[in-house]
């Protein structure tokens, strides 16, 4: 079994890497992330490319970049995925994991699209109640940090927080512990996946309707997670209105990039 897994430099793409590397040691030898390759950021996260590439450093496993256009039209993207899963299978890969935690459309959509390409899809996250998930996040030692919040359900104050019990304490009943409507994003720093911690600093944040992020850097020292100011206010990738980015729910495989 080898194993790629769909990375999206959040929380919950970490906690499958976790649970995989458990259940099938050695089995996950590559992430993969889609970026925006206007301002060379993780899609929809807006995460920083260089702290992408710390987290796959930080677990131990090479980094295989899908860059796609902003905007991107549906079938561009399929096809730029397409191409890639094309690259693993003649590499070798047999399996490909997701954090998908529970909406049947992304699960079904990311099964039709791998039928016949030789690449089995994984969920391993999959129907665990998010309540218990993100608990188990928690306690387990995964820091992440809120790097996008959609604030048509959520309030833009949420941007910026560490992923904990006092942050999802604060969540309105409405909003899914982990954001598995589309809610928030995450940056993951920290957690059993890791070698070690990653430090971020946080720079401007950043209002785009209906999103607001906050930019997330890289930090000198390793141990510790600190604060800062930045200046990069007009690099963080968004999509337009048109785009099913836009909406809460997660619809296709483009939007959890």
């Amino acid at each position: 079994m080898k194993i790629v897994l769909s990375w999206s430099s959040g929380k919950d793409s970490a906690w499958a890497l976790h649970l995989l590397n458990e259940q099938h040691p050695g089995g996950v030898q590559a992430l993969l992330t889609t970026v925006n390759e206007a301002v060379n950021r993780v899609a929809m996260h807006a995460v920083r490319r260089e702290v992408l590439e710390a987290q796959a450093r930080a677990a131990g496993l090479p980094l295989i970049v899908v860059p796609i256009p902003h905007p991107c039209p549906n079938e561009v993207y399929e096809a730029r995925m397409a191409s890639a899963v094309g690259d693993v299978v003649r590499n070798g890969f047999t399996h490909v994991a997701f954090g998908d935690l529970f909406l049947e459309d992304v699960r079904r959509y990311r099964e039709d699209r791998l039928a016949g390409t030789g690449l089995v899809p994984l969920f391993p996250v999959w129907g665990i109640p998010t309540d218990q998930l993100a608990e188990h996040m928690i306690s387990a030692g995964l820091r992440a940090r809120v790097a996008c919040v959609d604030t048509r359900v959520l309030d833009a104050s949420f941007v910026g927080r560490d992923f904990d019990r006092a942050l999802i304490g604060d969540f309105p009943k409405t909003v899914d512990p982990c954001g598995e409507n589309g809610e928030f994003h995450t940056c993951v720093y920290a957690g059993p996946m890791f070698q070690g911690p990653l430090v971020l600093e946080r720079g401007d944040i950043v209002t785009r309707e209906p999103f607001t992020w906050q930019d997330l850097q890289l930090g000198s020292e390793r141990g510790q997670v600190g604060t800062g100011s930045g200046s990069d206010r007009d690099r963080i990738g968004v999509r337009s209105g048109s785009d099913r980015g836009q909406t809460p729910v997660k619809t296709t495989l483009k939007d959890l990039g």
